[in-house]
């Protein structure tokens, strides 16, 4: 027996849905479940057990007993509203993403619907939501059938907030792929499977994968989506590592049926050239495009692919009022004590040394030198616990042979390259292979005098310590919740001790490359459930978790030597999603500390003014050269002659200035003008329309959690107070401890450990919920998807269809806005959607929730349906003459079968519209079908009786 797509069965007993076919095997959703019940069977094995065959089958309609208010039975609409999530709207992501998208962020799935395949460049700012963007995309093709398989390639450092953001906000599972995860994930595999084959979602070390003994397996399973996050460091560039990533995102690229998001909030990288083969990727031809003298043709082209957009674009033209906070930046400085004075001079003179009697070395021995001194320089002057790490190491002699390492592997150990992850860890074998090479004639016993100056530092006597407890305690008087920035391990866990003994009451915790990604997570989840908090941090949290929900702002305790990381640190907290309407960023430095005033005069001065400028960063541009040029001249050379260096540093800065001035046209020509903000606001539109607004799932959850006994408290500007802890027990009491388990789960941070029974693990606890986004300051918000909001939507929906807790699936009402009996039939209807563009598209099921009105013989149109929607109860219907009614609006229903269907054949012409519409027919290749898939669901039935007299 043939079961097409979109039709109900009778299986185990009760009705399902045809959501699917995996080869021969049918995906069914039980009609009155979610995802997490959906399974596969095969028809011919079900036909061959009596117990597990597939039949024909329907919803059943509602039965006489099944009477309830008009309140609940509110509740039941909105809840079979809520609950879908193979949504019929143009826009398919938006039913299963928990995010509330904003129209701009919109932008490059509207764009990716008129591709095929899809070929984007998202450059949009830092902070303005790149991740929601493209995973918007990939949640489309997924959903559409014009993808089975996502690979997102990612620096190692940002696997595990990509695996992260995909299951929180976009519900796909992804796995992580790395060598430390390989050997696990090979052990689960089905035969004749590999990693990249059998997971359909997958999150790629690009540093891995790129290997040539992983790339060719890689590129045999063909993925069918390849999301390249931080692309720029992808296009080439000196080191071997940057060339066999862009062999490897290249090779991708070629295979002209493959959809590519390649995303960098700088796609001008510095790198001559990269910028032209990031636009290769997209389509060969860009690449020898300039874009100097583009045509409006090309330029028009070209525009179809790249989208790139500052957050003054996003206010000024797509959105009104806040997103962004405002960012307020403070330098503040601090005078050396006596103690940490002497400790400084002591170290540079050994460090001048170091670099001075190396000059007639060749540049290899010379460079090597320099990035020693700079390095104990700098892991002097960041604490005196750093400095005792480095020079106690130093001492000791490491056993292994360095001497042939290249010279580029103790790259991060000086500065902090925009391509490699952060080392925060004080440099061990750079400083003790420069001391060993130098043959330097007392280079033991001015180490053996620094490593004494280093612990008579103590923290009483650290000026840099006493002035940043200051600090710390000024932003917490103001409000705000502050990340403290380290440079290295040692420096943090100092930093965290004393600030907690200076700062009783207030929570501080100490994250740092020590800790994996999973544990550095865990630790700021848990600080964010306490108040006042201090996060004290070193640059690896700067690459890889977003803070803005939980914290204020930054101070820099050690000034990175890169800007691109300054921007890193401060866009953890300045992001969309910031619910303060500022966010204040700390400068803080050494009046009187060479270093520091070099690292502000040659860097970050500079990539301030061009920030202030344009209101975007702009890289530096071949940084290691840069840096280490600039750095030594200024604090080995600055008085008597300065030998030319580094013979590229000063091309590196006229090229740092054609960078702004490329990037500063390039952003106003692609920012998209052409996508109004009227296009992507109907296009949500046409989403709400079917899955309901932020507005309708304020009043549901609202309505149902009074309805369970909790009546929230409204505190203004949206936000909602719910005492969680007492009413979960008194949920237990009543039987419904599967509703008290699951809220438990959708709010972890008022759980207590799971090891305790429910009654013990909720103290008296408040929630704060919001329904907008951004949501206010300490409040969490509560979307579509989010699990009170599911978990209260099948409450209600299960009720009703097996009439407990006076629930039911249908109400009777009298009211004065009638003056015959209308029967209001709450329908499920199902739908075939065809999309098709070339090779790519299929056959999807789509849903929605339609109420139709039958009045006199006649179905009547929409919207006279809509206005009896919004009447009122005025007086109550007697049981029994409501099963009358009930009895007769079945019967009407099942005579009008045919006019029913007539109903939904023009709503399918009108969504129809919708989708080519939303992807412009005109310019799209292939078609959009959309027809009824069977007869509708009859969910319930709403009775209007006229009022007597």
């Amino acid at each position: 027996m043939n079961f097409p797509l979109g039709s109900v069965v009778q299986y185990r007993g009760r009705p399902w849905v045809v959501q699917d076919r995996e080869g021969e095997a049918l995906r069914l959703r039980p009609l009155g479940g979610g995802e997490d019940h959906a399974l596969l069977v095969h028809p011919l094995v079900a036909q061959k057990i009596p117990w597990e065959r597939l039949e024909p089958g329907r919803f059943p309609p509602p039965r006489p007993e099944g009477i309830t208010s008009p309140f609940l039975y509110r509740l039941f609409e909105e809840a079979a509203t809520l609950l879908l999530r193979e949504s019929v709207a143009p826009l398919r992501s938006i039913s299963k993403v928990s995010v509330r998208p904003r129209p701009y962020q919109l932008v490059p799935l509207l764009m990716a619907l008129r591709l095929q395949p899809v070929r984007l460049l998202i450059a949009d700012d830092v902070g303005v939501g790149k991740t929601i963007e493209a995973g918007l995309v990939v949640r489309e093709l997924l959903d559409s059938k014009e993808a089975r398989r996502v690979a997102v390639l990612v620096p190692p450092h940002l696997m595990e907030q990509w695996v992260y953001e995909l299951r929180e906000k976009f519900a796909l599972e992804a796995v992580p792929i790395s060598p430390a995860t390989l050997a696990r994930l090979e052990r689960d595999l089905p035969p004749g499977q590999n990693v990249y084959t059998h997971y359909p979602v997958q999150v790629i070390s690009i540093d891995f994968v790129k290997h040539p003994r992983h790339r060719p397996l890689f590129l045999e399973s063909r993925p069918d989506v390849v999301v390249v996050d931080e692309a720029h460091g992808a296009v080439g560039g000196p080191r071997q590592e940057n060339q066999m990533r862009y062999t490897l995102v290249r090779e991708l690229a070629e295979d002209p049926n493959r959809h590519l998001l390649l995303l960098t909030a700088t796609p001008h990288s510095g790198i001559p050239d990269a910028f032209q083969r990031l636009l290769g990727l997209l389509h060969p031809e860009f690449q020898g495009w300039s874009l100097e003298d583009l045509t409006e043709e090309r330029r028009a082209r070209l525009a179809r692919h790249f989208v790139q957009r500052t957050r003054r674009d996003v206010l000024e033209n797509w959105e009104g009022g806040r997103l962004f906070p405002e960012r307020i930046a403070r330098e503040v400085t601090y005078l050396l004590s006596p103690e940490y004075r002497t400790l400084y001079d002591t170290t540079y003179s050994y460090a001048r040394k170091l670099v001075r009697t190396g000059e007639g070395l060749g540049e290899t021995q010379r460079r090597f030198r320099w990035w020693a001194a700079l390095a104990l320089l700098r892991a002097v002057m960041s604490s005196p616990r750093a400095a005792q790490a480095a020079l106690a190491r130093r001492q000791a002699r490491v056993g292994e042979d360095l001497q042939d390492t290249p010279l580029e592997a103790f790259a991060p150990q000086v500065f902090e390259a925009g391509d490699l992850p952060a080392d925060d860890e004080v440099p061990t074998p750079l400083l003790t292979l420069a001391g060993e090479e130098a043959e330097m004639e007392l280079k033991e016993e001015p180490l053996r005098a620094l490593r004494r100056l280093a612990q008579a530092l103590t923290p009483e006597k650290d000026s840099k310590l006493q002035g940043v407890i200051a600090q710390v305690r000024k932003l917490l008087e103001e409000g705000h919740e502050p990340v403290v920035w380290c440079h290295y391990v040692d420096t943090a866990e100092y930093v965290a001790e004393e600030l907690r003994k200076a700062l009783p009451g207030v929570a501080v915790a100490a994250v740092t490359g020590r800790m994996d990604g999973e544990l550095r997570r865990e630790a700021i989840a848990e600080l964010m459930t306490k108040s006042p908090r201090v996060l004290v941090a070193t640059d690896c949290v700067s690459e890889g978790i977003n803070l803005q929900a939980g914290f204020s702002a930054a101070i820099h305790y050690d000034l990175p030597w890169n800007p691109n990381r300054l921007e890193q640190r401060e866009g953890r907290v300045d992001r969309y999603g910031q619910p303060k309407p500022q966010v204040v960023v700390v400068r803080y430095y050494g009046g009187d500390n060479p270093m520091d005033r070099a690292v502000l005069e040659v860097l970050l001065r500079k990539a301030e003014e061009i920030r202030n400028a344009l209101g975007i960063h702009v890289p530096v541009p071949r940084e290691e050269a840069y840096v280490v040029d600039r750095m030594v001249r200024r604090l080995f050379y600055s008085s008597g002659a300065q030998p030319l260096l580094l013979p590229e540093a000063e091309e590196v800065e006229r090229e740092w200035q054609m960078d702004v001035e490329r990037e500063r046209k390039t952003r106003t020509r692609f920012a998209q003008w052409a996508l109004k903000p009227a296009e992507a606001m109907a296009a949500l539109k046409d989403s709400d329309a079917v899955l309901g607004t932020p507005e309708r799932v304020e009043r549901f959850v609202l309505e149902a959690l009074e309805r369970l006994g909790l009546r929230p408290e409204a505190e203004g500007n949206g936000v909602y107070r719910i005492p969680l802890g007492e009413w979960l027990r008194d949920l237990e009491a009543r039987g419904l401890g599967s509703l008290a388990e699951l809220l438990v789960r959708a709010f972890p941070r008022v759980a207590l450990p799971l090891g305790q029974t429910l009654g013990r693990r909720q103290e008296e606890r408040t929630l704060r919920l919001a329904f907008q986004d951004p949501v206010p300051e300490g409040a969490l918000y509560v979307g579509r998807n989010h699990p009170l909001v599911v978990g209260l939507a099948r409450y209600a929906f299960e009720r009703a269809l097996r009439r407990e807790e006076d629930f039911g699936r249908y109400t009777a009402l009298r009211t004065s806005g009638v003056d015959r009996v209308v029967y209001l039939y709450l329908l499920r209807p199902r739908y075939l959607l065809r999309l098709s563009r070339g090779q790519a598209g299929g056959e999807v099921l789509g849903e929605e929730v339609l109420s139709v009105a039958y009045r006199g013989g006649e179905l009547l149109p929409p919207e006279e349906t809509q206005a009896f929607l919004r009447l009122s109860p005025e007086d109550n219907v007697p049981k029994e003459e409501a099963q009358v009614h009930l009895e007769r609006a079945l019967r009407f229903f099942s005579e009008g079968q045919e006019g029913i269907m007539e109903v939904l054949k023009s709503r399918a012409r009108k969504l129809q519209e919708d989708h080519r519409r939303v992807r412009q027919a005109a310019q799209m290749t292939g078609r959009v079908e959309v027809v009824p898939a069977d007869l509708p669901d009859l969910l319930g039935v709403r009775i209007l009786v006229p009022k007597r007299g």
